[in-house]
């Protein structure tokens, strides 16, 4: 903390000095010091550099030890398709990735809304039949078309949308009629 008194005598001081035209005190500056200072620093980034440059240029050098530890661990052996070309890679196909990663991890539901509204449509005889109650498949037929309609008004992302919306009172007419013995 900064003493008042002190701040008032120093400008004092410097009121006096100024009116006598005495020259002002010129701040000391280590000028070795900051010479020192800079030299280490710029030696110190050489050091970085060279340590950067001599990782980069070694890496392969710890990967190939990896690998051959690993050999010799047996991490290598009894690996599935060894000595045989990796399905898949036979043909060119730009998303050999992509496919591969759908068949893999099983998703589903990966298509633009028109395919996916285009599969419902042919499954959903079988859903509807599946159901007990007449509400209920009321109920789906109106989601099912409400989906439709929604899908229509936006913009196509992907093939356009050529399922129609279904009659909810034909087909429910309709399934009485599956369900009749």
């Amino acid at each position: 903390m900064r003493d008042p008194s002190l701040d008032a005598a120093r400008y004092a001081l410097e009121r006096e000095r100024a009116a006598e035209g005495a020259p002002e005190e010129a701040p000391v500056v280590d000028v070795a010091g900051r010479a020192a200072d800079r030299e280490e620093r710029a030696r110190e980034e050489r050091r970085a550099a060279r340590r950067r440059r001599d990782r980069a240029v070694t890496q392969h050098l710890w990967v190939e030890r990896r690998i051959v530890e690993a050999q010799e661990r047996g991490d290598f052996d009894n690996l599935p398709l060894a000595g045989k070309p990796i399905p898949g890679l036979t043909r060119h196909d730009p998303d050999w990735w992509t496919r591969g990663l759908v068949e893999r991890e099983q998703l589903s539901g990966l298509a633009p809304e028109s395919v996916l509204l285009r599969r419902e449509d042919a499954a959903l005889d079988a859903r509807l039949d599946a159901l007990h109650d007449p509400a209920d498949v009321r109920a789906a037929l109106e989601d099912f078309n409400a989906r439709v309609l929604t899908a229509r008004c936006r913009p196509a992302d992907g093939p356009p949308l050529v399922t129609p919306v279904r009659d909810v009172d034909a087909e429910v007419a309709r399934w009485r009629e599956r369900r009749r013995p």
